[in-house]
């Protein structure tokens, strides 16, 4: 590649980088409809692309069958009707069938197997985003912006994985020697993920801050751990996307975001982490914690017995 390539496929990069950036912001800000939206375009494109990797795989799921999943999560989470989602689950699990069943495509077996595990990395894995940002009553409004908790843990999370996929990226560059996983992804390399692991770790203990803790309500520790599980989830996100790549022999999911290839691309890493965000700050902070529950059910349970 010549230095004018490798310059303007750099600039390239910037530019679409800050562009979905500036719009996936202020989307997570207002929340409500405009995140609603956005949601499902970006699971528009990851679920056509989910499809279209898995194709020189001579696998054929459906997209029709995804996608339909997809608004059906979404909008059962986006009007807290938690209650049907068993009942998604199993309509959309049986409806892989069918949706390979009239088709007379093989191979039948694959294809059922992934558009069920389509439907729920494009789908239920990415409906996380409305989960995390309705977390916490009303906060006040400022212009039509609902300062909820939500709202501060989902920002805080983007920026530990924003800092793991920087540190990850330019250190890597610059001081990457030992490949990580070199039969998935041979550009990744291990100093690389540990400059970007240290990166997002270092960006989470920021929110232990007086003035950033009066949002986020979490302790140091609290910090910490999130900024260790969401790295670690954000950089398996990754792999796991270059696991599917290399296997269908794909370099990117698609080529609509210069620079950056596709929407599956740019979102590897928000697949694995936000719904790791999620249960943690809801199980385990803001007055939840499901482990010192589950010790003091179980010292009943002895003192019941015993």
């Amino acid at each position: 590649m010549s230095e004018e390539v490798a310059v303007s496929n750099k600039i390239k990069r910037v530019i679409t980088g800050w562009i979905v950036g500036v719009i996936s912001f202020a989307c997570l800000c207002f929340g409500g409809v405009p995140l609603l939206l956005f949601l499902l375009v970006i699971m528009f494109f990851g679920a056509k692309e989910y499809v279209k990797i898995l194709e020189p795989k001579g696998f054929y799921p459906s997209f029709t069958v995804i996608f339909a999943a997809c608004i059906a999560f979404s909008l059962i989470i986006f009007f807290h009707r938690f209650d049907l989602l068993p009942s998604l689950v199993t309509i959309a699990t049986i409806a892989s069938f069918l949706g390979i069943l009239f088709r007379g495509r093989q191979p039948y077996i694959a294809n059922v197997a992934t558009t069920t595990l389509g439907l729920m990395y494009a789908g239920w894995l990415a409906t996380h985003v409305l989960l995390l940002r309705q977390i916490g009553s009303d906060g006040g409004n400022i212009f039509g912006i609902n300062l909820n908790t939500g709202l501060f843990l989902l920002i805080f999370s983007f920026f530990i994985v924003l800092a793991t996929d920087i540190g990850a990226y330019y250190f890597g560059r610059k001081l990457g020697k030992t490949p990580l996983a070199p039969v998935i992804s041979p550009k990744k390399t291990v100093e690389g993920a540990i400059a970007g692991g240290l990166l997002a770790v270092l960006v989470a203990s920021l929110g232990a801050i007086p003035f950033l803790n009066q949002y986020l309500h979490l302790s140091l520790a609290e910090c910490l751990i999130a900024g260790i599980l969401i790295t670690l989830a954000a950089q398996l996100g990754d792999l796991s996307e270059s696991l599917l790549k290399r296997d269908a022999g794909v370099k990117d999911s698609s080529d609509i975001l210069p620079g950056h290839g596709g929407f599956l691309d740019r979102a590897d890493s928000y697949i694995f982490s936000i719904p790791i965000a999620y249960y943690y700050f809801q199980n385990f902070t803001l007055g939840n914690n499901v482990l010192l529950d589950f010790i003091k059910y179980a010292k009943g349970l002895l003192h019941a017995y015993f």
